[in-house]
């Protein structure tokens, strides 16, 4: 098995899929879909609606391949700020402070940036348009 055709290929994966479930906490923010944040009282918070905002766009900005590393990049800085601010002050250990997923997501978006989006990105479309 080649791992060079299939590297490209499973990030391009892993990038859509982070951000599908990246985009899904805008939706409960903003649309209360597929359920409403738990415990959230609404209207939201200001930094709750800045924080959707940067979910919806940085979300869709990586589903679709546009400015991938530059996307990515913010929305680990968002997820950082989120386990520092909201998790880490509660407890020390990740499982207890339900930050899990706000790291992952982190780790996932930094390594993103730094990898790109993969084979199959509008950046990568654009390029070769381009030539």
């Amino acid at each position: 098995m080649n791992t060079t055709i299939w590297a490209p290929r499973a990030l391009t994966a892993l990038r859509i899929v982070a951000a599908l479930l990246f985009i899904e906490h805008a939706a409960m923010k903003f649309l209360q879909f597929p359920a409403p944040v738990p415990g959230m009282t609404y209207p939201l918070p200001t930094i709750l609606i800045v924080a959707g905002a940067i979910e919806v766009i940085t979300s869709v900005l990586m589903i679709i391949g546009f400015q991938t590393r530059i996307a990515a990049f913010v929305a680990s800085g968002e997820m950082a700020a989120a386990y520092f601010m909201a998790h880490a002050p509660q407890t020390f250990w990740p499982v207890l402070n339900m930050g899990e997923p706000a790291i992952l997501f982190c780790f996932i978006f930094l390594y993103v940036a730094a990898a790109g989006g993969g084979a199959l990105t509008l950046d990568n479309a654009r390029r070769v348009a381009a030539q």
